[in-house]
Formats: structure tokens, sequence, C-alpha cells
């Protein structure tokens, strides 16, 4: 994955052909924080800048810096998949809702 952990929040990169750097943002806060760099050392150096930045704006307004995240989500998928996960969930003895849920933590914490 490309992921950078900067004191403790993540941060998605990816690499801009159009300016030929890396750009970082962070995940999971109430609000955007990115950053841009040629190398992996000016991405942690930027980005710890960055998220600074983010979290005195977040401490001046008030505001708890990370996204609330209540455990539930909607997912829509195609009948034939909802059918055959149905399918697997019970051969595996699970709901389908810990089926999904195990299938997700493994493919999310994968890597």
């Amino acid at each position: 994955m490309n992921t950078m952990n900067i004191n403790g929040y993540q941060a998605i990169i990816v690499f801009d052909p159009d300016l030929q750097v890396f750009r970082g943002e962070f995940i999971g806060l109430n609000g955007g924080a990115d950053f841009y760099a040629s190398d992996v050392e000016g991405l942690r150096r930027e980005g710890a800048i960055s998220l600074k930045v983010f979290l005195d704006a977040c401490a001046e307004d008030g505001v708890a810096p990370r996204k609330h995240f209540s455990g539930k989500f909607s997912l829509r998928v195609e009948p034939a998949i909802h059918e055959a996960a149905v399918i697997a969930a019970a051969a595996h003895g699970q709901s389908l809702n810990q089926w999904a849920a195990d299938a997700l933590k493994r493919a999310a914490l994968a890597g």
C-alpha cells in the first residue's frame, strides 16, 4: 500500500505525473491536509509540517482533528455477489455481517 504514518496519522501517497513529485494526503481527518515532495525524506518532513499546521488550526478552532467513525456503512453489490457472500458466510458458520467484517479486516490490514 502507498501509505505513510506520520506522527500517528495515516497519509496516502501517490505520484503526480504532471508535477513530477509525490503527493501525500492525510486521511480520516476533519479537513484537508496534503503535502508534496520529490523523495521519501521530503515527504516525511513536509507531511509533519502540514500535519502540524492542520492540528494547530484544529486546536485554535476547537475542532477534533480526526473524523469519528461509527462502524456502520452501507455496501451495494450485484445480486449474484450478495447471494455468493451469503452462501460463503453460511459455509463458515457466520452471519453475512461477521463474514464481511472479517473479509474487510483481512483486506484492509494486509500488506
